[in-house]
């Protein structure tokens, strides 16, 4: 089993990781590695600019806004080293979403991909931004002028400057205080800042490990990483778990394009995958991926969304590895829950991790009987501590006796797995029938036609809220053949009352498929 860690800070636990592995590959992307060595001294580097060059102070928070590249763990990094507190930010942000996040954090320093930086242009003065630091190049960061009250620096430069000025020494750092700021998708309503604590992520890391610590050997593994590093999946999973046991993250930049996919693989030897579902789907698909060499592939992680059978079946006939599906959020830093590798229940996410403690509750927070269906509550040392400067949503998220209520339906399986069932807010009320849009969207999937589906519920008249079925095709088949499919596998309430096939699904920068975009 793979090592627990001790470290009850971030920065003591980096500082481990590059003592123990300084010689090993950290991260590879594009065809450039860097090691633990390296990673630790380019982020001593720009840890001491933000210590020396601008006004930061110890508990201030960064906002990274960039997709997975190699200034992402150094900038990570760094920020720990100068104890500063992260913003995840996703690139694909609108400028009212940016506005909102980098105001809500109190953010003072946006480390920002170049091309991105134009976004600014309208609102940046509005926040507490004080620098800017572009990566690859800084022309269009150059164009804001004058008009940015905030100066402007490029990334590379800072790195080259050969600036050897000693980090200053940190005040003492408490377990319980806040290392980074996971804003939730919005999906629900606002953003919130999930306030995830230095003792709650190095929890989570130390859970993955007693979970998959047998399977991993340190040192040795190379994880191929498409999704981002903003993502708190492989934040956690890649960036933090994989750097403590020593391992390579195969970093791929942009997962949409599936021959820059495969290229970040050829000559690449890989022993573990972290996806979700569509891209598991699309890469099945992809004759050049299918192609690879998958003889040194021994985990496959999937999360942030379900995982249909057929997705896990073709997965595991084309690589020859099963699929361990997991269950977690961004308050829970994230896991929750993990199958057990080669033991795989699917249309589970598997057991609880060490020392969490999950329920299933009713309307009245009551916990259900076995074998009913019930909201999973949560309690363990991975939790948040809570929505930052929102008291009036922490009232609503926590119960009485301290779990998190995920919003989340599931079932515990007699095995003791847990089985989700579907968001509360995406359950569709048919003529007083609960409809769960995830067993729709199984069915769907298992037509040979079918591709990926979608369901969400629609107002009408007749039944308070109508079904409908969004989906993609591999090949020709009529909606009415789908109907009569549906009505062989499903209740009449349950059966689909339209049918709509589109070129592709709306996702997030994750897959995530937004449901919500579908309903409007």
């Amino acid at each position: 089993m793979t090592k627990l860690h001790q470290a009850k800070t971030i920065v003591e636990f980096l500082q481990e990781n590059v003592q123990d592995y300084a010689d090993k590959v950290a991260f590879t992307c594009q065809g450039e590695s860097i090691t633990y060595q390296q990673l630790d001294q380019r982020s001593t580097v720009l840890a001491s600019w933000l210590q020396h060059q601008t006004a930061l102070e110890q508990g201030d928070r960064i906002a990274i806004q960039l997709p997975n590249c190699l200034a992402y763990p150094i900038i990570v990094y760094a920020a720990f080293k100068a104890g500063l507190v992260i913003v995840n930010t996703n690139p694909m942000y609108t400028p009212r979403e940016m506005q909102h996040q980098f105001t809500d954090a109190g953010v003072k320093a946006l480390f920002i991909l170049d091309a991105l930086s134009p976004k600014l242009a309208g609102f940046v003065n509005d926040t507490d931004i004080q620098n800017i630091i572009g990566i690859g190049g800084n022309s269009e960061l150059a164009k804001l002028g004058e008009s940015a009250q905030a100066s402007s620096h490029e990334f590379s430069a800072i790195l080259t400057s050969g600036n050897s000025t000693a980090l200053k020494p940190l005040q003492a750092i408490e377990e319980n205080e806040i290392a980074l700021l996971q804003y939730t998708g919005g999906t629900t309503g606002v953003s919130k800042g999930a306030s995830l604590t230095h003792k709650s992520l190095l929890s989570n890391v130390n859970q993955i490990g007693q979970h998959f610590g047998d399977k991993l050997t340190e040192g040795e593994e190379a994880f191929v990483t498409p999704l981002p590093l903003y993502h708190i999946y492989a934040f956690a999973v890649n960036l933090l778990y994989v750097g403590g046991i020593g391992g390579n993250n195969i970093l791929i930049s942009n997962p949409q394009n599936p021959d820059e996919f495969v290229n970040s693989m050829t000559d690449q030897r890989f022993t573990a995958f972290t996806g979700i579902n569509t891209l598991f789907v699309g890469l099945s698909q992809y004759p050049p991926f299918k192609a690879l060499n998958f003889d040194t592939l021994k985990l496959t992680i999937s999360g942030g969304t379900t995982l249909t059978p057929d997705a896990a079946n073709k997965w595991t006939t084309l690589t020859g590895c099963t699929i361990t599906e997991g269950y977690g959020l961004s308050e829970t830093s994230p896991v929750v829950c993990f199958n057990k590798p080669g033991q795989e229940e699917l249309g589970t996410v598997g057991y609880p991790l060490a020392n969490t403690e999950v329920q299933l509750r009713d309307a009245n927070g009551q916990v259900v009987a076995d074998g009913e269906e019930g909201e999973i509550v949560v309690k363990g040392p991975q939790v948040m501590l809570g929505y930052w400067g929102r008291e009036d949503e922490n009232d609503k998220v926590f119960t009485a006796d301290g779990f998190f209520k995920t919003g989340d339906v599931g079932v515990v399986q007699p095995s003791g797995t847990i089985k989700i069932v579907d968001r509360l807010k995406d359950m569709i009320l048919v003529s007083g029938f609960n409809v769960y849009p995830n067993e729709i969207e199984d069915v769907l999937t298992r037509h040979s036609a079918i591709s990926e589906a979608a369901v969400v519920g629609k107002p009408s008249e007749k039944t308070g809220e109508a079904i409908w079925a969004y989906i993609t095709v591999s090949e020709e088949v009529s909606t009415d053949d789908i109907i009569s499919y549906c009505r062989e596998q499903l209740t009449p309430y349950k059966v689909p009352k339209n049918i709509v096939v589109l070129d592709e699904l709306p996702k997030s920068s994750v897959g995530k498929v937004l449901r919500k975009e579908l309903r409007d």
